[in-house]
């Protein structure tokens, strides 16, 4: 059962610092939440642009919040769904930046969330999450809303990767690295890899080999509660795990990681009007350069 959080309306709100934006933002914010029924903890890191003696939040404190609001792209949703989901706290996307799939508002129409929310006149989706572990002694254990991504470093060679399938051996690839992602994932780096789209309600995971040698290699598609396990053979020593493209270490020759569906998913906020398929049809008419993205 997911952690319900706590009903004393405390906002917690997380960004990206490099948005030019931002000071006049969390001004903003500070100004619109109590007249709505929120009090405000910034994440820590906004310390150097949050207006003096604005109170704060750490990590061991997020299971406090009744909400998270992230304010950026979908990158910032992504880091603060890293940080919320394990403790079942909603997060509420609010975009700073040009196009945003999975964020839920815009700035300026910040107060109009609020009030829906207020009102009760919002849904909680919950999207899939990844538990990803590291063999190593001991394992080290990651969440993640998109994927989970082993991929080699270093020179322009393909390297061997094998991928299980709940202990069954499931293929061998040739390959830069393979992706295993979740619905959420499937529309981000899976997808410019070749793989499917799902619906962000269907339980299961998406297996997407990157650049592989044989056109034969084409993405698998397993049940959510499957236990996939990638595992680096070669020849390369320079391999990496990154998770939702941000989060990283390093992986040796023989190593494994072992994916599967995390116990407590991500609670996005999405407010009366938004449809996965009319967004799905303006990233994929209407993307622009260099814009990328889950849904």
């Amino acid at each position: 059962m997911n952690p319900e959080p706590r009903s004393d309306r405390c906002l917690g709100v997380v960004a990206t610092p490099g948005y030019p934006e931002l000071a006049g933002a969390l001004r903003r914010v500070l100004e619109i939440a109590p007249s709505h029924g929120f009090s405000v903890l910034l994440d820590g890191e906004l310390a150097r642009v949050a207006p003096a003696g604005t109170l704060q939040f750490d990590t061991a404190s997020v299971s406090d919040l009744f909400m998270l609001a992230t304010l950026g792209g979908d990158g910032t949703l992504l880091r603060g769904a890293r940080l919320a989901g394990p403790a079942g706290v909603p997060v509420l996307g609010v975009n700073m930046g040009r196009l945003g799939f999975l964020t839920a508002v815009s700035l300026d129409r910040l107060p109009e969330a609020l009030e829906a929310l207020n009102a009760g006149r919002h849904v909680i989706e919950e999207r899939m999450a990844l538990e990803v572990s590291v063999e190593a002694a001991p394992p080290d254990a990651y969440y993640a809303l998109n994927d989970a991504v082993v991929h080699k470093g270093g020179f322009a060679r393909t390297a061997l990767f094998r991928v299980l399938v709940n202990g069954e051996e499931a293929g061998r690839y040739a390959a830069d690295g393979v992706i295993v992602a979740t619905p959420t994932g499937s529309t981000a780096y899976s997808l410019s890899a070749g793989g499917p789209i799902l619906e962000p309600s269907v339980r299961a995971l998406v297996v997407t080999p990157i650049c592989p040698h044989t056109l034969a290699a084409r993405s698998l598609v397993v049940p959510g509660d499957a236990r996939v396990v990638v595992e680096v053979l070669g020849p390369s020593d320079e391999f990496m795990l990154t998770l939702d493209g941000q989060v990283g270490r390093r992986l040796k020759p023989g190593q494994q990681i072992a994916a599967r569906r995390a116990r407590s998913p991500v609670r996005l906020v999405r407010l009366p009007g938004q449809s996965f398929y009319e967004t799905l049809q303006r990233k994929l008419t209407r993307l622009e350069p260099g814009e990328s993205g889950s849904l």
